[in-house]
């Protein structure tokens, strides 16, 4: 049966998104996408057309929208008879986004955890905060919200869920690894909006080991790891989305999260933040103007979209999971790599909104057929993986795993 989607957001992700959705509407039926400003939106349509990604002809349109607007929204979504929402927006909008899904009833996906403007790094678990109290609202109105659809939270989170079904008795720790091994020629730019993405960096460092939360500062334990394709890479330890809900759902499993930076990257950063340029409160100048410096440099930096046509190089992300099979200690790692220059070449992003992108329509699909379509909030590893990741093999991120026996593919 298909499922008409609507899209929230217009940055290089959305267009990810569109893309797939187009390559896949003999699933996904209509698309719509919603931004505040339309003319992205537009620009991402042409960009379909461009590459002749509709699988066959429909609907592709595009609408201005505040999506803080819960009333609009909810009006948008029943005026295009969406029954699938994707929300690839900032992150501050989840929650208005999930408010509308369960006032018309329609299906609800995101790709990371929601936050609140004027607050970084809230006590942990994060997803506490703020998703996990709908839980019951979603449940009552009978409405699937997928939480955390991108690949880290998303596809990772399907990677441990996996080791734990299928390759381990007891899973003992899970490291997720992520490295972007490629080169965007600009002297500073981040992959995604820059806001969220300092925002990820700036506060508490939380794990969870030993049955409960650690706290450390970013940049403080580093990790040299051996990755395939993209070889030796240092890899900090960081607070990230699906450390928690995976402290939850792993069965007292030690999670961290890891990711790759170079020393230019973490030399402008810390000049940044020591002079205090990404704090998220206002200043206020000696021409009287308030001004928030997190939103100055956003500013001053390289749309994260503009990024794609120089990327060059390829991404590695997975998780290396231990634990005991059969009463012998054992260690799995189960991975992607994508290529920055293929995903340019496929959907006009570059490979890390390609990965983010891919994942929420994998599971948009797994709604529309019925799979996924759960009718209740449910994170990524709460969901049986091996469809999921079946799907993703299909449209454009292969998994496979390295261990005793060797690399190899997975297939499902």
């Amino acid at each position: 049966m298909k499922k008409n989607v609507l899209i929230i957001g217009a940055g290089g992700v959305a267009q990810v998104v569109a893309h797939k959705c187009a390559q896949n509407n003999d699933v996904l039926g209509d698309i719509h996408i919603a931004s505040r400003t339309k003319s992205k939106c537009d620009g991402i349509i042409e960009s379909v057309h461009e590459k002749n990604a509709l699988k066959q002809p429909g609907v592709l349109q595009g609408h201005k929208l505040d999506a803080l607007d819960v009333e609009a929204t909810a009006e948008l979504i029943g005026k295009t008879g969406s029954e699938i929402v994707i929300n690839v927006g900032t992150a501050f909008l989840n929650m208005s986004v999930l408010s509308a899904c369960i006032k018309t009833g329609v299906a609800y996906i995101d790709t990371a955890i929601h936050e609140e403007p004027g607050k970084i790094c809230e006590t942990p678990p994060w997803y506490a905060n703020y998703e996990w109290k709908r839980a019951q609202e979603c449940e009552k109105a009978g409405v699937t919200a997928i939480l955390g659809a991108g690949f880290d939270p998303g596809v990772v989170n399907a990677y441990a869920k996996l080791a734990k079904d299928d390759y381990f008795d007891k899973v003992t720790e899970v490291d997720i690894v992520d490295i972007n091994a490629g080169n965007h020629n600009k002297y500073f730019a981040t992959n995604f909006d820059p806001e969220i993405n300092f925002r990820e960096f700036t506060g508490t460092v939380y794990s969870w080991q030993k049955g409960e939360w650690q706290e450390n500062r970013m940049f403080e334990i580093g990790k040299e790891y051996d990755l395939p394709v993209v070889g030796k890479r240092m890899a900090y330890l960081c607070g990230h989305d699906e450390v928690h809900s995976l402290s939850k759902n792993m069965d007292g499993a030690d999670v961290r999260f890891w990711m790759g930076f170079g020393e230019h990257y973490i030399n402008v950063f810390t000049v940044l933040k020591n002079i205090g340029l990404l704090s998220e409160q206002p200043v206020t100048t000696a021409e009287g103007l308030e001004v928030v410096p997190l939103k100055v440099v956003k500013a001053c930096l390289p749309d994260p979209s503009s990024l794609a046509p120089e990327y060059e190089g390829k991404t590695c992300i997975g998780d290396f999971v231990k634990g005991i099979k059969d009463g012998e200690e054992r260690e799995v790692f189960i991975y992607n790599v994508a290529d920055h220059k293929e995903a340019y070449e496929e959907v006009g992003s570059q490979g890390i909104s390609y990965t983010a992108g891919v994942p929420p329509v994998a599971a948009a699909m797994l709604i529309a057929t019925g799979e996924w379509d759960v009718k209740k909030m449910a994170n990524v590893e709460e969901l049986p993986a091996q469809p999921f990741l079946g799907i993703l093999n299909r449209i454009g991120l292969p998994t496979r795993i390295k261990d005793a026996d060797g690399d190899r593919a997975l297939n499902f």
